[in-house]
């Protein structure tokens, strides 16, 4: 079986142009023998006729002759050049022999072939009976006359010279055949190897020099402005090139921030327990102001400690678990508002939710989500040259989901951002800005089995809704 596949692919070409010009030819001259039955009958058939007619127009010439009667000399010269050992002729039951033939002694008894009634089966068969080893000597051919009254006209014929001829036209045929299937396959295979195989062999040497060198601008595709099939092959491959080339540039950033990150993490936990010292020595001051803001300034260094440690495996896992708790919502927006820098001098948060609604959720991932969102909101607004704003928070229960708005009156999301606006580092709509708030707000809410999308934008500012399972907390356990 291995030596049957080896020897296969040694004559089997491999390359498709080769294969094209080879099935080409091999289904032309498939289409030329499923002919050649077809043919070979026609042929035969068309043989016979004309010696009938032959045979027909030597007994015009017997009867015109004196008394209806000619010497064997004519007879045999009428015979000969029919092409025929006899002829008869039956007209009303009576059936004569015209002329009579010299004697002629016959091994066999001639086939009869009645070419006025004859089956397809028959017709298809007998050139192939004729050509065979077992062929009689002799037919015997009926046919109705053409040029006389009469029932039928009979001749008896050799084999031999109908043998003869249609293996001539066999031969012919077969050359034909064979000369019709090399052009067609020399056109059919010029045609696809100027309409189909040379625009593959460009996508395909495209796909290889992307695959060596992705970030190589020069091995993105050439669009040849086709618009069929391959065009619309070509149309998405150089899409599907973009995109991986974006993606390949944002994994390398992510890549480098991790390294960066990495390398800067344990200085910053340094710092930060340096600062947690000094806020508890700052707590024994005694001033009635360093006791207001040391809570805040407490919250945000166990938020900065917490998301220090967990830096270290980010890189290689997904974010945590959320850890479930009951969480007051509007109490979480101040907090998160404070960290997102809104003012009721510049861009105020305005709250208006039902009363006491709290929904389950990680108290420190939500609030990174409120902050990336707010954050988000005054960014817009003062990239636009606005100092004053307004980011509005609702949120009510449907279907046992807690659903989250957060309107801001800012520009709007433009639209080259919109279709990319969660990915990392291309979703960004801000000049500068690195596209990440959103990116990681997305990914701690669908930690938590929820979802965040942009609902509405458009000049009079953007909607996006947070929606989160109501999910038992630990509290609720």
């Amino acid at each position: 079986m291995a030596g049957w596949l080896t020897s296969r692919r040694l004559f089997w070409p491999g390359g498709l142009s080769a294969r094209l010009l080879l099935l080409t030819v091999l289904f032309v001259m498939l289409a030329e023998a499923m002919i050649l039955g077809p043919s070979l009958a026609s042929y035969e058939e068309g043989w016979l006729v004309d010696h009938v007619r032959a045979a027909e127009l030597a007994t015009v010439a017997v009867e015109a002759s004196p008394a209806g009667v000619v010497s064997d000399r004519v007879a045999n010269e009428l015979l000969k050049g029919a092409g025929v050992v006899t002829v008869a002729l039956q007209s009303r039951g009576v059936r004569r022999l015209l002329p009579p033939p010299p004697w002629a002694p016959m091994s066999r008894t001639p086939e009869l072939i009645d070419l006025r009634r004859r089956n397809g089966a028959e017709w298809l068969a007998s050139p192939f009976r004729t050509l065979g080893p077992f062929s009689p000597p002799f037919l015997r051919v009926q046919a109705k006359p053409q040029f006389r009254e009469a029932d039928f006209v009979e001749i008896v014929v050799p084999t031999a010279p109908l043998r003869h001829d249609l293996v001539t036209y066999l031969l012919q045929l077969l050359a034909v055949t064979a000369f019709i299937s090399a052009v067609a396959g020399i056109l059919v295979y010029f045609s696809l190897a100027t309409f189909l195989v040379r625009p593959m062999r460009r996508i395909t040497e495209s796909m290889e020099r992307f695959r060596e060198h992705p970030e190589d601008p020069a091995a993105r595709l050439v669009l040849s402005g086709r618009r069929d099939e391959i065009g619309r092959a070509e149309t998405e491959l150089s899409r599907m090139q973009d995109e991986l080339r974006t993606a390949l540039q944002s994994q390398a950033r992510l890549a480098q921030l991790g390294q960066a990150v990495a390398k800067i993490n344990h200085d910053l936990r340094n710092m930060l327990t340096s600062a947690q010292m000094a806020s508890e020595r700052i707590a024994g001051s005694g001033d009635p102001r360093v006791a207001q803001a040391l809570p805040r300034l407490e919250r945000a260094l166990n938020r900065a400690v917490k998301l220090a440690e967990d830096v270290l495996a980010y890189g290689s896992s997904d974010e945590a678990a959320p850890q479930v708790r009951s969480v007051d919502l509007a109490v979480a927006a101040d907090v998160a508002a404070e960290d997102a820098r809104l003012t009721p001098e510049a861009v105020a948060l305005v709250i208006a939710l039902p009363k006491k609604f709290a929904l389950s959720a990680d108290p420190d991932q939500f609030h990174r989500i409120l902050v990336n969102l707010f954050r988000n909101a005054r960014e817009a607004m003062e990239g636009n040259g606005r100092n004053t704003g307004e980011v509005r928070l609702t949120a009510e229960r449907k279907e046992g989901r807690a659903i989250v708005r957060i309107t801001d009156n800012g520009p709007g999301v433009p639209e080259r951002a919109r279709d990319r606006l969660f990915e990392p580092f291309v979703g960004s709509g801000r000049p500068g800005g690195a596209g990440l708030g959103l990116a990681i707000a997305r990914d701690l809410v669908r930690g938590h089995g929820g979802e965040l999308s942009l609902a509405e934008t458009g000049p009079s500012g953007a909607v996006f809704e947070l929606v989160m399972p109501d999910m038992p907390s630990e509290t609720d356990a």
